[in-house]
């Protein structure tokens, strides 16, 4: 198409002589072979008739900004609620129940509206109202409560903002996004952002009672199954993200499992939400199904599951009080994923010690009963597990480096930016597919199935090795006085004492060196498999800990 449009242009590139014009979205020429744009511009005759006459018009950028296209003003609030729901639909498509998004998440996005004074209230922050264009009104029904919550309630009193107002489409596509960056609203805790999307995405996860804890939707966000980086891409094209909009709409990163914990537990907190469903033992979060599918992916035998469930019943964890989220008995978020590893590496240290020295032992006598029924070996564990860690963690920093992390359509702060910006973007897909035709990677690779586990076991092609769930775990337990009683008599742990929050994320790297190096490793094996910070799992084990041997109150320092 473009060498039509060229075809009477026959001047050579002033830098490199060449002569293979394009002609980019502005209607300018530029070289392909150098990317040299020039000041040249397509003329073009338009072919309707006015009183019998052509008129010929120059196609410029300033010609095209003005063209509205029959689009449509809208809200920042409009857009957030689009990529919400494209990451249920998203999450829906991978297994979720639909309940989920219809029943729940629509509820809780209504409710954080509502609080929020941007919709469902008389006297809302924002004055702006949501219009529809003449042609998008059939087109966009993406939800229920789209128009609603941009609309707001009948007799509202604020009069609409026009959209070419300041803080309209001159600064920004929406209407209203100056409003969001003003220092009132940066303080304000109802501040909209990508990372509160995940926020209500997980306490509508939690409320549902799905088998999704944070790391699995963490998960499933870096590995692109749910749109969050470049979430934008997937708007309407009605509506145009520009300036402003890039600091709302724009994510480089992926927030951490900290960080979107503490927005959740905050979000929790401004919605003032009810007491949620109970958390029995059927449900998937409860930590006895959920113990046993992380033994299962860290090859662990599974005689430990009763083991685990002895030590949660002496914490008080199993029951559907200690597991429910209710705003007087249990008003903070829990953390489900990082309990029951906590739960798994806590009956380790029951069982093998832990301590550089008992675990060791423990492994030689298990040495001795070689063949097919051998018991549980912690050496032979540690070698095959240590190997599939090193392999798994080159694979995850791999598929990080491979993976596209900048926009097909990037957010133009500034309109004159947009030339360079374009120019710079056309140079990296060239490139791109230069260095995608020198690697090794075949043409049609598919992607790999999306699943909970990170390791597979067993004896199939492909398998990070043989499958040790079927051991069993003679040699560190035995009878004594008709109970089975572990041959560990001692269990070390740190300082239960509880500290001001702000120190307890520094407890683990203060004692690193202090710890017992098996200790160290396996909190780092659960990290990499729950994909948090060993500081974060080290405090879970602490709290657990504290549930099982500190007295209930401390008396003095």
């Amino acid at each position: 198409m473009d060498e039509e449009e060229t075809a009477g242009y026959s001047e050579p590139c002033a830098q490199c002589a060449a002569l293979d014009w394009g002609l980019s979205e502005e209607g300018r020429f530029f070289c392909r072979s150098c990317h040299n744009v020039i000041e040249r511009t397509k003329e073009v005759t338009d072919l309707t008739f006015i009183q019998g006459a052509n008129r010929i018009s120059t196609l410029s950028r300033d010609s095209r900004a003005k063209k509205t296209g029959g689009g449509h003003t809208w809200m920042v609030c409009e857009g957030f609620q689009l990529i919400l729901m494209n990451q249920a639909d998203a999450l829906i498509g991978l297994g979720v129940h639909p309940h989920f998004k219809d029943g729940v998440l629509r509820q809780l996005w209504r409710l954080y509206l509502q609080k929020s004074r941007q919709a469902y209230c008389v006297n809302r922050i924002r004055s702006a109202k949501f219009r529809w264009g003449a042609t998008d009104s059939d087109s966009d029904s993406a939800t229920e409560m789209s128009a609603a919550s941009a609309s707001g309630t009948e007799g509202e009193s604020n009069p609409p903002s026009s959209p070419s107002s300041k803080g309209g489409s001159d600064w920004s596509g929406s209407v209203d996004s100056l409003c969001y960056l003003t220092p009132q609203q940066r303080r304000s805790r109802s501040l909209l952002s990508l990372k509160k999307t995940l926020a209500l995405i997980h306490l509508a996860l939690v409320w549902s009672r799905e088998a999704l804890t944070l790391s699995d939707l963490l998960w499933l966000v870096n590995c692109g199954r749910v749109p969050y980086v470049n979430a934008h891409e997937q708007l309407p094209e009605q509506m145009k993200l520009f300036g402003k909009d890039a600091l709302l709409f724009n994510a480089e990163t992926v927030p951490s499992h900290h960080s979107l914990h503490k927005e959740a537990q905050d979000l929790l907190r401004f919605l003032q939400l009810p007491a949620f469903p109970p958390v029995s033992q059927q449900t998937l979060l409860h930590p006895a199904p959920l113990t046993l599918r992380y033994l299962i992916d860290a090859n662990l035998p599974g005689e430990l599951h009763r083991w685990v469930c002895g030590v949660a019943e002496l914490a008080g964890l199993l029951q559907e009080s200690s597991q429910t989220i209710h705003p007087e008995c249990q008003p903070s978020l829990l953390q489900y994923d990082l309990q029951a590893a906590a739960l798994i590496i806590i009956t380790m240290k029951l069982l093998f010690g832990l301590d550089d020295h008992s675990e060791w032992e423990l492994s030689n006598s298990a040495s001795c009963a070689d063949g097919a029924g051998a018991p549980f070996n912690l050496r032979s564990w540690y070698k095959l597990m240590q190997a599939a860690l090193i392999r798994a963690r080159h694979r995850r920093e791999r598929d990080t480096a491979r993976r596209q992390w900048t926009a097909k359509t990037p957010i133009f702060t500034r309109k004159k930016d947009k030339c360079w910006i374009m120019k710079k973007k056309r140079v990296a897909e060239q490139l791109q597919l230069c260095f995608k035709k020198l690697s090794s990677q075949p043409e049609g690779l598919q992607e790999a199935p999306t699943s909970s586990f990170r390791f597979c076991w067993g004896e199939q092609e492909g398998a990070d090795g043989p499958s040790l769930h079927h051991t069993g775990l003679d040699a560190v337990v035995g009878l004594k006085n008709g109970t089975l009683t572990p041959h560990n008599q001692s269990y070390w742990h740190s300082l239960l004492r509880p500290c001001k929050p702000r120190r307890c994320q520094n407890h683990f790297s203060d004692l690193e060196e202090t710890l017992p190096s098996s200790f160290v490793w396996l909190m780092g094996l659960f990290s990499f498999l729950l994909d948090v910070k060993p500081s974060c799992l080290y405090e879970e084990v602490l709290s657990v800990e504290r549930r099982l041997f500190a007295p209930p109150r401390w008396n003095g320092d």
